[in-house]
């Protein structure tokens, strides 16, 4: 299946997701976040989820199925390049309002541009593995290995670029995860 690797992404950026929403809950209640869990939340926004995850559409999965005859100016492809700009420009928010909130101790702003951003990705991400990815696995099918090995490729290349690992945005979730569960 050549969308495995970014339904793969899929369940990791949701699980990030999934500690958002509980760091919301709790910056509601009046809870401090401190920045160990903050600023990692920041890598994982802008690094794994833009840089390698839209890497990989955009250079691996949108490419491919341009050359099925899907347009890129238009229709799927087009909307899903412009959610990326969006959920990056989200991400921005977030580390704005992060810096904001650390140096002032007020959570409002930061309490919406994590809202904004959970809200914005979850919708995307329901759009892709419910509408692109299955248009993409059905025009794919007799090239899903070449598009996998292409997305594994770009994956480890955005990677390398950071100076990270898959590992370890699998290991900043959990960690997230479980430091939120704490508070």
């Amino acid at each position: 299946m050549s969308t495995a690797s970014l339904r793969n992404d899929h369940t990791l950026i949701e699980k990030v997701l999934n500690a958002l929403e509980t760091t919301v809950s709790l910056l509601v209640e009046g809870k401090c976040i401190p920045e160990q869990i903050l600023l990692p939340t920041i890598d994982f926004t802008q690094n794994f989820t833009h840089v390698c995850h839209h890497g990989k559409e955009e250079e691996g999965l949108f490419p491919a199925l341009g050359q099925t005859g899907m347009p890129k100016n238009m229709g799927p492809i087009h909307r899903m390049l412009l959610e990326h700009k969006m959920t990056e420009q989200l991400a921005e928010q977030i580390e704005v309002n992060t810096k904001l909130y650390l140096e002032s101790g007020n959570s409002s702003k930061l309490i919406l541009a994590l809202q904004n951003y959970v809200v914005h990705v979850r919708e995307h991400l329901w759009k892709e593995n419910n509408r692109l990815f299955m248009m993409a696995d059905s025009r794919l099918n007799n090239v899903s290995k070449e598009v996998d090995d292409r997305l594994q490729k770009i994956e480890h290349a955005k990677l390398e670029e950071l100076g990270k690992s898959r590992s370890e945005y699998e290991t900043l979730a959990d960690e997230l995860e479980k430091s939120v569960s704490k508070i």
